[in-house]
């Protein structure tokens, strides 16, 4: 009788065990770079209120390298949730990729310079300054991405200097920019302040300084294929919570709370 039970109890916990896995959710995430280094440190806490798994992919917001968000879309891989460069996620949404109404901001980013760890870190502080540093560099490295893409396009040449450095800057295609200087293949890198600060090898040196900086937003929002509507929608909830700004800022990222 004893045995009968244990039996009937341990089935019973195996009915609401079930019953648990069952109702929970596995919410398909795209996520680029700027973001990802919150997104690592957020997941386990909304995972474990939530019981929902996330699935996650990385990729950069634009560009046509294999991994690129729009280049996954494209090839038609499952997404519920995508996380990346405001501008590109309104492409999208004018694409009818992405539910217009669940489109959210979630942070403000920054770009940043850093140089391999135990090298000297020179002057940012000014525009004069960074135009100094980047004559005087030997090799120069940025993103592929909304950072690297405004330094190429605007940002060198709004220093004067883009045709000078023309011959040893460098885009990094779907690479971090910090492992390239991490590993003495560029002596500076450029790429937002929550893409540099996680790399081990690096030292971030700052900001880019105001009037060079460009603050790259970054939004949230669900696929209008998504077949977990209701938990993608819960997830970018706490993404843009009160709960989770504290994490988000502590990447060099400026959160953008939600109101509650």
């Amino acid at each position: 009788m004893r045995s009968i039970g244990l039996r009937v109890l341990a089935l019973g916990f195996a009915g609401l065990l079930m019953a648990e896995t069952a109702g929970a959710a596995e919410i398909k995430v795209m996520n680029s770079g700027g973001f990802a280094a919150p997104y690592k440190a957020l997941a386990p806490e909304f995972e474990q209120a939530s019981h929902d798994h996330l699935e996650i992919a990385w990729g950069p917001s634009m560009g046509t390298t294999h991994d690129a968000i729009p280049v996954r879309l494209a090839r038609g891989e499952p997404v519920d949730v995508l996380i990346m460069v405001a501008s590109a996620l309104d492409d999208l949404v004018k694409q009818g990729k992405v539910v217009p109404a669940s489109r959210v901001d979630i942070a403000k980013s920054y770009i940043g310079m850093a140089v391999k760890a135990g090298t000297p870190k020179p002057d940012i502080s000014t525009a004069d300054a960074l135009k100094r540093t980047l004559l005087a560099a030997k090799s120069i490295a940025y993103s592929d991405s909304a950072s690297g893409v405004y330094l190429s396009t605007e940002g060198f040449k709004q220093l004067g200097i883009a045709d000078q450095i023309a011959g040893k800057s460098r885009m990094i295609p779907a690479t971090p920019v910090g492992e390239i200087v991490a590993r003495g293949e560029a002596e500076l890198g450029f790429q937002q302040l929550s893409e540099l600060m996680p790399v081990p090898g690096i030292e971030v040196v700052g900001p880019l300084p105001p009037g060079i900086q460009k603050v790259t937003l970054y939004a949230a929002g669900i696929s209008t294929a998504s077949k977990e509507p209701a938990a993608a929608k819960a997830f970018i909830a706490f993404l843009t919570s009160a709960k989770a700004a504290p994490t988000v800022k502590s990447f060099g990222l400026d959160p953008i709370t939600a109101a509650p």
